[in-house]
């Protein structure tokens, strides 16, 4: 932009790093996906990082987000989220987050948690420059599985670093 005199301000930018991932993570790989997220964390670019704040990936990537200053957009399904997150160290986790958030983003209802989920994932995928996927390679377990926000996320050209160690399964 040219100010009149003389000078250009370039506006910056903040590219948006989208996260989806398994909620458990195997002891052998959480010191590589830990290290992989700082990574993708870092940089001269200004970063905004988007989760779910699922346990596992989701809560691992916005506690690194947030430790490094990284301002974290939580994105909610559409449905009675929290009391499905699992038990209530992973709720309180949840709340900790989600109170650290710079922004909400609360989706519509939809009919069934999983449609829930996928929603959420998709949403991600479509205001995320790019997308992190704490992901051992294989199918979703159900709608809206890891493996399927990849997949929606390569259709529609995002980038996707998949950080898993080859031969690793989860549980």
């Amino acid at each position: 932009m040219d100010t009149g005199l003389g000078t250009h301000i370039r506006a910056r930018v903040r590219t948006r790093i989208g996260v989806t991932g398994h909620r458990s993570i195997p002891a052998a790989v959480l010191p590589s996906v830990r290290t992989g997220i700082r990574r993708q964390l870092r940089g001269d670019e200004e970063v905004e990082a988007l989760s779910c704040l699922a346990a596992g990936a989701d809560q691992l990537f916005a506690d690194i987000a947030l430790d490094r200053g990284v301002p974290v957009t939580a994105v909610i399904p559409g449905m009675d989220y929290e009391t499905h997150l699992g038990d209530a160290d992973t709720r309180a986790a949840y709340r900790r987050l989600l109170d650290s958030c710079r922004t909400q983003v609360k989706l519509p209802e939809e009919a069934t948690h999983e449609e829930a989920y996928f929603a959420a994932g998709r949403w991600i995928v479509d205001h995320a420059d790019r997308l992190v996927a704490v992901w051992d390679g294989q199918p979703a377990r159900g709608l809206g599985g890891t493996g399927d926000v990849v997949a929606y996320a390569r259709r529609m050209g995002v980038p996707v670093t998949v950080l898993w160690r080859p031969g690793v399964l989860r549980a």
